[in-house]
């Protein structure tokens, strides 16, 4: 059987914007959060498609030079991050391919949870796969639908594919832009002027535009299909665009950047609203509240001006260490906790602190940063979580690994108190969530929490 991978990613296109791979190499750096294992960018330049791709950082990708070398006025930019096996080169997008009507190249952020089973299809046809990424199955049955137009073509492949995708295709003629009928992962729509003209740009978030000092327009609709091109900007539906939207929560509990707008509401005003109502239900006596930096701040800071406790950042981050909670192997998230984090012992010596975290998932980086703080002399820790706890693997591309190792799915509250050793644990319920985002069951993805995952 073909294996598939999980892959959760940022994407990036301009069209009709001269130096694009410029743009769209400073429009990856803001997305750099989304992925840290690969980059790419595809350009369109006199009727040719160019790449790059390589293992690493933006930074570590594209040079100055590099970004040069790719010349055209439109193209589009993939960061990834996958699970464990899905490591290569062969994995790095966007995908460059040619079919009959021409170069085609393709970026896809979301995981297709029916990919197993379309790769059989193919690979029963006789097609030879040269990635083990769920996005190139997207590309050859675009390539083998009974269609005249790319649109319909796309129309049809998509028909086929259940899960998450938001998906940026360039040709030399067009860029076009795809949302899932689920809408599980953000992307948006904005404009740029440049002396040349008005150019549009489509992102995975907010801050991306804000980056390449870009307006928002506004955010591509669940089952939406957005065409760039000489002609203007047309819009079409999938065929399957009536089915309920509902976005990714954890979006906004965890992976955006508190800069984005992501779902038509403010990340940073959510998880405040999450770190207020946190202090609400679960209140304890403290001399300061501390996040854990940097996703955990503004719950932090949510919790203090709801609990009436000072507000210190006693944690310090390297940035120049990724995030520990989407590195795949154990024993590098536990490097990656010790060169991450670091105290300030000054503030902490025999203090009774609230440490303020968005998502407790296999509750090893928590203990040993708990572990961290005892060392600084700290009097008491209290943990509080802005989220419920994760019970279920994720679906739809959020690498939540198997269930096995999700701790609240093997222990209860105080079983895991005791393994991370805080002197008490909190989380929000899914009920709390909900009143302080002020959604209603239904209108987002809540599988990681609930294990519904009826969503096609």
């Amino acid at each position: 059987m073909l294996d598939s991978i999980k892959e959760y990613c940022g994407i990036f296109g301009v069209f009709k914007i001269p130096q694009a791979a410029y743009w769209t190499s400073l429009g990856l750096f803001a997305l750099q959060h989304r992925g840290e294992e690969s980059a790419g960018i595809v350009t369109h330049h006199a009727g040719m498609l160019h790449g790059k791709h390589g293992l690493g950082l933006v930074s570590d990708v594209f040079s100055q030079e590099q970004v040069d070398q790719l010349q055209g006025d439109s193209a589009i930019g993939h960061v990834r991050y996958s699970t464990a096996g899905g490591t290569g080169i062969h994995n790095c997008q966007p995908f460059l391919m040619r079919y009959k009507q021409g170069p085609i190249a393709l970026a896809h952020n979301g995981n297709l949870t029916n990919a197993d089973t379309l790769k059989h299809i193919l690979a029963e046809q006789g097609t030879v796969f040269s990635s083990s990424s769920d996005s190139e199955a997207i590309l050859h049955f675009i390539a083998r639908a009974q269609k005249d137009s790319l649109i319909e073509q796309l129309k049809e492949a998509l028909s086929l594919v259940k899960g998450a995708y938001c998906l940026l295709l360039l040709t030399p003629w067009c860029m076009i832009a795809v949302r899932d009928p689920h809408g599980f992962r953000p992307l948006v729509v904005g404009r740029k002027t440049t002396p040349t003209g008005t150019g549009y740009v489509v992102a995975s978030e907010s801050c991306a535009l804000d980056m390449i000092e870009a307006s928002y327009d506004r955010e591509i609709a669940p089952g939406e299909i957005v065409v760039f091109s000489l002609q203007g900007v047309q819009s079409y539906s999938l065929d399957k665009a009536h089915t309920q939207s509902t976005p990714c929560v954890f979006e906004h509990i965890y992976f955006s950047r508190p800069d984005s707008f992501v779902f038509s509401r403010p990340v940073y005003e959510t998880r405040k609203a999450l770190g207020r109502a946190l202090a609400q239900i679960a209140p304890i006596k403290a001399d300061m509240v501390i996040p854990v930096p940097d996703s955990g701040v503004p719950a932090a800071i949510g919790y203090s001006e709801a609990s009436g406790i000072s507000f210190d950042m006693a944690l310090t981050r390297s940035h120049y260490v990724g995030r520990s909670f989407i590195k795949p192997e154990q024993e590098t998230r536990a490097l990656s906790v010790k060169l991450k984090l670091s105290t300030i012992r000054s503030v902490l010596d025999k203090k009774r602190v609230v440490i303020v975290d968005d998502s407790l998932v296999r509750g090893t980086t928590s203990r040993q940063m708990i572990q961290l703080l005892r060392q600084a002399g700290v009097k008491e820790v209290h943990l509080r979580i802005s989220a419920p706890p994760s019970l279920y693997p994720c679906f739809y591309g959020i690498d939540m690994p198997d269930q096995a190792q999700l701790i609240a799915a093997r222990m209860n509250q105080e079983e895991i108190r005791q393994f991370i050793d805080a002197d008490s644990l909190a989380y929000l319920t899914i009920d709390d969530v909900r009143q302080a985002v002020a959604y209603s069951p239904g209108q987002f993805c809540e599988s990681c929490f609930t294990g519904c995952k009826d969503h096609g």
